[in-house]
């Protein structure tokens, strides 16, 4: 899966906040995660709450909620040393078709059960790990089953992550004619040292063959991340990923703020050199190259969508399995370490291979651990996740939850004015932050957690 950024307050402001009285921050990039993604966070999800997922299966869906399905692909020609996803580097071609067989037995489990409710999925991503490293068999076997037990008929979406070095002619082909409608390309830079010292398998010529192809056969929307901050990046280096970047025109710019989880290689590297610091760029500077990509998109007629997202035409580029899961979908998600959300329980599965095999083999689901957030916590999840896309419609809220946003969140809400980070605006129902605080969002977050889940890892 594409990398994230950073959970814990480690940045502090610029621009014109800068002179605002914030809480003590450290500059450098330490180790720890650091992007939200979900709440309450990771850490609080439990094993002994798994129960409460098999209860959720047996309850029929709210009416009109949306339906996902996320597929985890946890094979990589190589781990990135930035990388913190379950993948494996060392299995052969029959291990990894005993683990599609599993995908399919796993979705099996659930295309029957009544949460399900005749719903089709909306929207289908396939995260890694590499999807594309799956040969054009394999996709064929693995996607053709999971349309007999869940029909595509309905979906908007299918976003397929790429290493472009995994690409070939015939595997873009494949893709396209299966469905693909994303093609989300981990590109992460376009220097060829770069891309060695931070581990990547891929290198420049094969990102030019691989995107030059694939907009000739005409995918819907071509997405490329971006990671501001990788090991040895620099002010030139960063300006010509930029450039590429624009040359290239993609429908859609992905950019995250590199971060140093504790189960990377370079945090593993960090301890053994016995250094605090990651060798990466501040946060300041991280921030600063994010603002200044954004800043050359929105020049050349990009609008951003998102703390990360820019998109070339708005009215045409969506962010289908974003938005959905962002509004409290129900995300049906298979695969070894793979997370998900049905009818209010969030779930995980385990996170080893052979355990996830011995699970799936024997008829069971392999759920690890689960939790059911209450009103309160499932509020406070959809709100911080749309705040991501730097603004929110506080009728939205008050009409779903019943409480006005203004109100429940009051208090953060003035903190985050008093820091300069709150737009100050003349539509009363818009609720938006800064540039400047988008570009620290995931850090902002935490004023609107619950004080029981400001602690801890956030994974």
């Amino acid at each position: 899966m594409s990398t994230r950024t950073p959970a814990h307050p480690t940045m502090s402001p610029t621009g014109p906040s800068a002179a605002v009285s914030l809480p003590p921050v450290q500059r450098e990039t330490t180790a720890g995660n650091y992007f939200v993604s979900n709440y309450p966070p990771f850490a609080f999800w439990k094993p002994e709450a798994v129960g409460d997922f098999h209860a959720a299966l047996e309850r029929a869906p709210r009416a009109g909620n949306p339906l996902g399905v996320y597929a985890h692909i946890p094979f990589c020609r190589k781990r990135c040393h930035f990388c913190y996803f379950k993948v494996y580097t060392d299995k052969d071609s029959q291990e990894i078709r005993g683990y599609l067989d599993a995908l399919l037995a796993e979705m099996a489990l659930f295309a029957s059960r009544p949460f399900i409710g005749g719903r089709k999925p909306r929207f289908v991503y396939f995260g890694g790990g590499t999807p594309s490293y799956l040969s054009e068999t394999q996709l064929r076997s693995l996607i053709g089953g999971m349309k007999r037990l869940l029909p595509w008929d309905d979906v908007e979406e299918v976003t397929f992550e790429c290493e472009p070095g995994t690409l070939t002619d015939h595997k873009l082909e494949t893709l396209r004619e299966l469905g693909v409608t994303r093609l989300s390309l981990g590109i992460e830079h376009f220097d060829d040292h770069i891309l060695e010292i931070n581990g990547r398998a891929h290198r420049s010529k094969e990102i030019a063959r691989a995107y030059s192809f694939a907009r000739q056969i005409g995918f819907p929307q071509i997405n490329i991340d971006l990671i501001a901050g990788m090991v040895e990046e620099t002010e030139e280096k960063w300006r010509m990923a930029v450039d590429r970047t624009l040359e290239l025109a993609p429908d859609s710019v992905t950019i995250y703020q590199m971060e140093v989880p504790y189960n990377t290689t370079i945090y593993q590297r960090m301890k053994l050199e016995g250094k605090l610091v990651a060798p990466v760029a501040d946060w300041e500077t991280k921030r600063r190259w994010v603002d200044e990509a954004f800043r050359r998109l929105e020049a050349a007629g990009y609008t951003v969508g998102s703390a990360y997202t820019a998109v070339k035409n708005k009215a045409l580029t969506r962010f289908v399995y974003r938005d959905y899961l962002w509004a409290g979908a129900d995300l049906l998600s298979i695969g070894v370490a793979s997370f998900g959300h049905i009818n209010g329980t969030h779930y995980q599965n385990v996170h080893d291979f052979q355990p996830y095999l011995d699970a799936v083999s024997s008829g069971k689901f392999p759920v690890y651990r689960a939790l059911t957030p209450s009103a309160e916590e499932r509020y406070i999840r959809e709100f911080i996740l749309q705040l991501k896309l730097g603004q929110v419609s506080a009728d939205y809220f008050a009409k779903k939850f019943g409480v006005d946003p203004r109100e429940r969140f009051a208090a953060p809400l003035r903190t985050l004015s008093e820091w300069g980070f709150l737009v100050k605006e003349a539509d009363p129902d818009r609720i938006a932050i800064t540039r400047a605080g988008l570009l620290q969002v995931d850090r902002l977050l935490h004023e609107f957690f619950q004080p029981e889940h400001r602690t801890g890892r956030y994974a």
